[in-house]
């Protein structure tokens, strides 16, 4: 298994990376978060987890080793691969994924695209004791009145926002006017997983 990748990242997409390692690029699957905090050119390290098919050879890339290791244990639910379980990291942390089995939030699942009710609740009843208890309590959120000033339609997180819903599987339009209503209360947050998951709760709403 190759447990991690360190190296300097020499290209960066809208759903991988290259990361060279000993004069050898290594193309790495992440989610938009992930993906954020990668800077081409930079040196960078991942956590990894190799997919294994008859056809193909897939590297995942993670933020962190507890990241990593939730992207495995959520694929023991039945019906759930690599690609959605990157899909549930893209909306919810580790914690909050932790938090929304414990408490059989099927609400907070059905937000990713491609789960469904039934799904959500699959996943709660196959998961419950796999994950593990949340490491830490949840972060207070930010109230979707409150005032704040507009980022423009040039923001940098844009396009990673926008980039990170199309690939989950909504429409450039809708992700676009997920992305403007964000940047109307985003307020100075720049953190892209953050608005991700703020545009994600919007879109599943309308």
């Amino acid at each position: 298994m190759i447990a991690f990748l360190s190296g300097r990242v020499a290209a960066r997409g809208a759903e991988s990376a290259v990361i060279e390692v000993g004069g050898v690029g290594m193309t790495v699957r992440c989610t938009p978060a992930t993906l954020a905090g990668l800077q081409v050119g930079e040196t960078a390290t991942v956590a990894t987890s190799l997919v294994v098919r008859e056809d193909s050879l897939t590297l995942y890339g993670f933020a962190d080793d507890d990241e990593r290791d939730v992207f495995e244990r959520v694929q023991l639910a039945s019906g759930v691969g690599p690609r959605l379980a990157l899909a549930v990291l893209a909306v919810l942390t580790p914690d909050t994924l932790r938090r929304a089995v414990a408490a059989e939030d099927t609400g907070a699942l059905t937000r990713v695209p491609g789960i469904g009710r039934k799904g959500a609740q699959r996943i709660v009843l196959e998961l419950r004791d796999k994950l593990g208890p949340p490491a830490e309590e949840p972060a207070a959120t930010e109230e979707e009145g409150a005032a704040a000033p507009v980022f423009g339609a040039n923001a940098a997180w844009r396009p990673q926002v926008v980039a990170g819903l199309v690939n989950l599987g909504w429409s450039t339009k809708d992700a676009e006017a997920a992305a403007s209503a964000v940047a109307a209360d985003a307020g100075e947050e720049t953190d892209v997983s953050v608005l991700l998951r703020s545009a994600l709760r919007k879109l599943s709403r309308a």
